[in-house]
């Protein structure tokens, strides 16, 4: 999702002013070399990753996005057409 500089701004100085100093969970299904589609600035996207990276534990869980295959199904279900029966 893209957002705004300000925002990107305000969400990096969060991200700067947590670093070496507390705990920090980021979720996201994004790579980090698709991260400047978010920050929309390469040296800022490379800073960001890099105290994100920086005495990280990162989990790779390669699990089923479960909103996207519930919107799949109710898209799917829409397209179908109704089953009239017959009495």
């Amino acid at each position: 999702m893209q957002h705004s500089r300000q925002e990107m701004d305000l969400f990096f100085h969060v991200l700067a002013e947590r670093y070496e100093r507390g705990s920090l969970l980021i979720t996201s299904h994004l790579v980090f070399s698709q991260w400047e589609k978010i920050f929309q600035d390469p040296t800022v996207t490379t800073t960001a990753v890099d105290r994100f990276v920086h005495h990280s534990v990162i989990l790779e869980l390669n699990l089923p996005n479960y909103r996207l295959e519930a919107a799949q199904q109710r898209q799917k279900a829409k397209q179908e057409p109704l089953e009239t029966g017959s009495s």
